[in-house]
């Protein structure tokens, strides 16, 4: 089967994203100036999906038994050839809304999917295109929900970008990078049950549910002296006694853990928790420990990030493709890559005072037209790769094996 080339699918996707380019504004518009906290996107979820059936594309919504996860699919003819998936993350900050710049991941996914849906379209190209709506990436792992779930049987290479600050890539001339590996994550949440009693007339009645957490606070800080310098122990008081004169009988604290691998995380993780049932223990208070689903650490896919660094480059814009730095944070398209070839492009947009993700800085800088079209540029590249994976058999072949490598060596 003879296929366009890729001159011709670059120039058609051009023009199909520039006859959208007021709605995707105005739908990044729509999620950026109403942030919504993770599993409660319901705005961001019906925009989108509206956005998308306004394109006769079909369109699942609530896919996979998650509220606000949606799933559209484009296919030309019979149900053949490779699936190419795009993620859309949309869910915001609290206090601090799109700090991260989720509405900026969701109109690069969104522009790439309808790219290449057009494209596989027009030209009867064989294979399919996916978009997933996968909410809760700051906090839960909707990502991880949908991968249990089977949202991604059928793919064989998952694309999104993510925005950065473009000051971290001033000194190498570029505005981002295809790929670079993120580290491991997971919550523990600890509530202590005190006994109440009063704390002047009879205190050795009453067992010290603060005391039990701020006991559990000073073990980890302690803890944190002999940690991997890839590793990191960050948490928060969610529940304290608002009064002086009772024992306190309850308190909650949630500590995240990360480490430079799902391995790594999992242990650190159980020296934290012992720091937690210690500071029971010792108060003689009881302790209920919940652990959340592990964000795993990204594999990189050299092939893909190559792919994507040329589609950029095509564009006007110039990327790096891969380095051997870890991302401080961690992001549930981890979990992805570790099932099926993956790329997490970071793109940088101008940000205020070179500050960095979740800052009041990046929030402005998420809502403006400059990082929008950056963006829609990042979409069309991906939408290329994307492109590329479907009809080029040895491109294909080539991240698949680059993928089993990496796999093994973990």
């Amino acid at each position: 089967m003879a296929f366009p080339s890729k001159d011709e699918v670059q120039a058609a996707i051009d023009n199909y994203i520039a006859d959208l380019a007021q709605p995707l504004r105005a739908l990044n518009k729509q999620i950026f100036e109403n942030p919504e906290l993770a599993y409660k996107e319901s705005y961001a979820h019906d925009n989108i999906c509206n956005f998308l059936e306004s394109l006769s594309i079909p369109t699942t919504r609530h896919a996979y038994g998650l509220r606000t996860a949606f799933e559209a699919t484009a296919i030309a003819g019979k149900l053949d050839g490779r699936c190419v998936n795009f993620n859309a993350e949309y869910d915001a900050l609290p206090d601090l809304g799109h700090a991260c710049g989720h509405n900026l991941i969701a109109t690069a996914s969104i522009t790439g999917f309808v790219a290449l849906a057009y494209a596989i379209g027009r030209f009867g190209i064989p294979g399919q295109a996916q978009l997933l709506g996968t909410p809760a990436e700051e906090d839960g792992g909707g990502k991880i929900d949908l991968i249990r779930d089977g949202a991604y049987k059928n793919v064989d290479a998952s694309l999104m970008v993510h925005p950065m600050a473009e000051e971290e890539f001033v000194k190498s001339q570029v505005i981002g990078i295809a790929g670079r590996s993120s580290i491991s994550c997971y919550d523990i949440t600890a509530v202590y049950q005190g006994v109440s009693a009063h704390a002047a007339a009879n205190p050795w009645e009453g067992r010290n549910a603060l005391d039990a957490l701020v006991m559990a606070y000073n073990g980890i800080s302690m803890l944190r002296q002999q940690i991997g310098p890839n590793e990191r122990i960050h948490g928060a008081i969610l529940q304290a006694p608002t009064a002086t004169n009772s024992i306190p009988e309850l308190t909650c604290t949630k500590y995240t853990i990360r480490s430079r691998t799902m391995h790594g995380a999992r242990e650190l993780g159980a020296r934290v928790r012992k720091c937690l049932e210690a500071g029971a223990t010792a108060t003689g208070c009881t302790v209920k420990i919940e652990e959340n689903q592990v964000f795993a650490d990204l594999v990189v896919n050299p092939p893909l990030c190559e792919s994507f660094q040329e589609c950029m480059s095509d564009l006007g814009e110039t990327i790096l493709a891969h380095d051997e730095l870890l991302m401080s944070g961690s992001t549930d398209q981890g979990n992805v890559s570790q099932i099926v070839p993956a790329l997490h492009g970071l793109i940088g947009i101008p940000v205020r005072d070179g500050a960095k993700n979740h800052t009041r800085q990046f929030t402005a800088a998420a809502g403006t037209d400059e990082a929008h079209q950056r963006m829609i540029t990042a979409g069309k590249a991906m939408a290329m790769t994307g492109w590329r994976l479907l009809v080029d058999d040895a491109f294909y072949r080539k991240t698949r094996h680059a993928f089993a490598e990496m796999m093994d060596s973990i």
